[in-house]
């Protein structure tokens, strides 16, 4: 067994997690705390991190929330460097904050347009590079970016998520092959819809209504839900996973999937 291979199998070390303090990140969070890691959360919002840090430590876990902008490259490497020096070695990293918005294309502008591809793409390379510099300094670690099945199909009316999710997907595939030797794996989950406030807000299938009518086009007859996509995203990070970089898990009941002729009501 390899030197690298071995001491990525150690026991659970710091996780950091952006967007962490609501939605998915949330539950990622809270996964992880719960299978033992120290976790950091990073976020905008002083009242999201603060709420989040104090929920993990009520629950015994060694947290610390982070207020601070992933579009800050500065900001970045400060929030890092302090989550080391308080809970020890980032040894996985979850790129999962995000901004989104429904607008045709013809009438999205150039403010909206680079907000969304700031915070998602030049977010997550931020992030990538402050954090990845320190795993390849060790041998070890895990990056997960969340992405969305639209980044390889693309999605009227989100152009320009589409464009910085699809530049993530890249991003992925490209660090795996080039510091999978050097032990550190990188990969995707491309969730399913979900009902968070964020999302059901901003993407508007809040109602019931509405919600419905998405569950009648998903093979799986249901919407995602935030624990499961939580579940998979922790498997990546585990030692079942060791031998996985450069992947995308598709998390979504079969909606990518062509129906056809096939599908049934």
């Amino acid at each position: 067994m390899s030197e690298s291979h071995a001491t990525a199998s150690a026991g659970p070390g710091t996780a950091f997690v952006t967007g962490g303090g609501t939605g998915l990140g949330r539950a990622v969070s809270l996964a992880l705390a719960e299978a033992g890691h120290a976790v950091a959360i990073f976020s905008r919002s002083e009242e999201h991190v603060g709420g989040m840090e104090k929920e993990l430590r009520g629950r015994g876990a060694r947290a610390l929330g982070i207020a601070g902008d992933v579009r800050d490259p500065e900001a970045v490497e400060a929030a890092v460097a302090r989550a080391e020096r308080e809970l020890g070695p980032i040894e996985i990293l979850i790129n999962n904050a995000a901004g989104n918005f429904l607008v045709p294309s013809e009438k999205l502008s150039p403010n909206g347009f680079r907000a969304v591809v700031e915070i998602v793409l030049h977010g997550t390379w931020f992030c990538s590079s402050a954090v990845g510099r320190r795993m390849l300094e060790r041998g070890r670690g895990c990056m997960v970016n969340v992405i969305a099945t639209y980044a390889e199909t693309g999605m009227p009316g989100l152009v320009h998520s589409a464009a910085a999710k699809a530049g993530v997907l890249s991003i992925t595939r490209t660090l795996a092959a080039e510091w999978g030797a050097r032990g550190v794996r990188v990969n995707a989950i491309s969730p399913g819809i979900m009902v968070t406030q964020g999302a059901a807000a901003n993407l508007n299938f809040a109602d019931a209504a509405t919600q419905e009518k998405l569950v009648a086009t998903i093979p799986a007859r249901r919407l995602a839900t935030l624990e499961e996509v939580a579940a998979a995203t922790v498997y990546l990070c585990g030692p079942a996973a060791e031998y996985v970089t450069g992947a995308c898990l598709t998390i979504d009941g079969g909606l990518s999937l062509p129906g056809g002729f096939l599908r049934r009501a």
